[in-house]
């Protein structure tokens, strides 16, 4: 696949595929515009042609085109790799094994048959007069909304579907992989308004289907079965036509139905989702996190609704992503109900925000007695599971606080009854999992890397400078890549371009953000001036290495308290103690 990618870059412009998203303007050698990612008002986006990278200093983030297409469209790089294939005119197939072509050939297919099909659906709505009352003035969905999420209606015939497509050349075992057909051969759908199922790049993977007419002995909604191009599991539904929304005001709202998403994108909010008509994954959860790192809730208030809010609380602490809760007005059923009634009052719900685990612990609150023994009980048993695999010591204390003081039972019993179903439970620890997602970087994350990255940037395209750093500098570095940098141009203190060039290959992109940083930052700044920040930026270090240490200390004693090991509790007392007075001569 390196290959593949290699072909793609040596074909696109980096400020031809950023400028689609960016206006940029020349500055110099590179070109600046606004960030596409937050809403800055001074341009502090920069593309640099003859590095081939981009770096945007208002959100730290940069690469080159492939991370660019990542965060922008929200996609993993497989998808962005087909995505700017697709713009370069490359074939990728051509650099995959022969099984990975007929795989390749095969999502093609299935791709061209279900916009093909939607074509065929859309043209039988226009057609059909009980559908168009239906979609139009029933459900009230405007023309546009309805070319946007490509709603169309399956005939009443059996197969009329199946023959349009036959009458094509199409083969049956085609329409039948490409997801259209039931298990006797005939239309997947029939006598149902259509809904397309895209993927984040808008391609049309398979379809929602609702009835349009009281049947009662039939389900409400039917969707597309397992397909080589469709998988429920991973499919967020309105994700091609929100990414965009999401992106600018940094939060998703997730929906329990398609109409729901559909209703509110009418409405105007845009930054709306569904997990199209499945239970949450993991998958869901990782595909949204990538645009945003604020995701909220809008389920039903019902036992359903909680079950899902647990299920969903369970998954985002494995991902280390927290989770919202909107509330809906006392009586409003749903999204699409209270859109109906009233636009604003959806549009201000969607701006409210609860923590999912004080939302889930007060909806606990409601459905018990807590006059009774067995009510308090049961929501003690249930508050005390919800919190079990919080790690955060302070956290989870806020949690026993607030359920000890809605309970009025001591802290002391309910840190008991913690240990002794943690002993009891077999759920993995977060470390057992296998995650590869990144929790969201913080404003203040960013910051302590952004003067990481000014100190290397700075040794980089001011050599004079080396003297003045630490012999250990790699340690006091926050992530591998860094580390990496730090420890070459200390062993290399007379290093050129071109060393660290074939010095740092395997990071040559990270580095070359590094420099465009400390060029953009500090190339017009005089030698005293440069000289000056470094010892100002490695005080800094020094110090939050520091308080790094008293605060790993100070958790180490928090634990060993929690935990009633007071033998090591006295030893860390000691340490943290004489680190104290050697720290601050104290």
């Amino acid at each position: 696949m390196q290959d593949a990618k290699e072909e793609v870059r040596s074909r696109l412009d980096i400020e031809d595929i950023v400028g689609e998203y960016v206006q940029l303007k020349r500055a110099g050698r590179n070109l600046k515009g606004l960030s596409p990612f937050t809403n800055e008002k001074t341009p502090s986006f920069i593309v640099s042609p003859d590095k081939n990278i981009w770096h945007d200093f208002s959100s730290n983030k940069g690469g080159d085109i492939f991370s660019f297409i990542m965060e922008v469209e929200g996609l993993d790089f497989r998808a962005a790799l087909e995505f700017l294939a697709r713009k370069a005119g490359v074939d990728i197939t051509v650099f995959n094994n022969r099984g990975d072509q007929t795989t390749a050939k095969a999502k093609k297919q299935a791709i061209e048959l279900n916009t093909l099909a939607n074509k065929y659906y859309q043209h039988s709505l226009a057609n059909n007069k009980l559908a168009y009352e239906y979609v139009f003035n029933k459900r009230k969905i405007s023309k546009e909304i309805a070319r946007e999420f490509g709603v169309g209606y399956a005939p009443s015939s059996g197969d009329a579907l199946v023959k349009f497509m036959k009458s094509r050349g199409i083969k049956q075992e085609d329409i039948k992989k490409a997801g259209l057909t039931n298990r006797f051969g005939g239309d997947m759908f029939r006598k149902r308004m259509t809904v397309a199922l895209m993927d984040q790049m808008g391609q049309i993977i398979g379809f929602t289907a609702r009835t349009v007419e009281d049947e009662p002995n039939s389900p409400k909604y039917l969707n597309t079965s397992q397909t080589i191009i469709y998988d429920k599991g991973r499919h967020v539904f309105g994700l091609s036509q929100a990414k965009e929304s999401i992106r600018k005001q940094d939060f998703v709202v997730i929906v329990e139905g398609n109409m729901d998403v559909i209703s509110s994108h009418q409405a105007g909010v845009t930054n709306v989702v569904a997990t199209a008509g499945t239970a949450m994954t993991s998958m869901h959860l990782k595909t949204l996190s990538r645009l945003t790192s604020k995701i909220k809730l809008a389920f039903d208030n019902d036992s359903a609704g909680l079950a899902a809010t647990e299920r969903a609380i369970e998954l985002a602490k494995e991902l280390d992503i927290d989770l919202f809760i909107v509330s809906l007005p006392k009586g409003a059923k749903d999204p699409d109900e209270l859109i109906q009634e009233d636009v604003t009052l959806w549009q201000n719900a969607t701006k409210s925000e609860t923590p999912a685990v004080d939302w889930v612990i007060s909806q606990y609150q409601a459905r018990e007695n807590l006059k009774t023994a067995i009510g308090k009980r049961n929501f003690i048993n249930a508050a005390l599971k919800l919190i079990r695999l919080i790690d955060d010591a302070v956290v989870l204390d806020y949690y026993l606080t607030k359920i000890g003081e809605i309970s009025e039972i001591s802290k002391t019993a309910l840190t008991d009854s913690l240990k002794k179903a943690n002993q009891k439970s077999s759920v993995p620890k977060k470390s057992q999992k296998n995650v590869n997602i990144q929790p969201s970087t913080t404003k203040k994350q960013q910051d302590e890397n952004q003067f990481e990255d000014n100190i290397l940037g700075l040794a980089i395209i001011n050599r004079g400078l080396l003297n003045l750093l630490p012999d250990n500098l790699s340690e006091f570095m926050s992530n591998e890549e860094r580390k990496q940098i730090a420890s070459f141009i200390m062993k290399n203190p007379n290093f050129t371009d071109a060393d660290i060039e074939g010095g740092l290959k395997n990071i040559d992109t990270y580095v070359k953000i590094v420099t465009l940083k400390a060029e953009e930052r500090y190339l017009s700044w005089s030698k005293e001036e440069q000289s000056h920040e470094l010892t100002q930026l490695l005080h800094q270090l020094k110090e939050r290495k520091r308080k790094q240490k008293k605060i790993a200390l100070t958790k180490q004693l928090k634990d060993a308290e929690f935990l009633g090991d007071e033998a090591k509790a006295g030893e860390i007392r000691v340490a943290l103690n004489k680190f104290i007075k050697e720290s601050y001569g104290k």
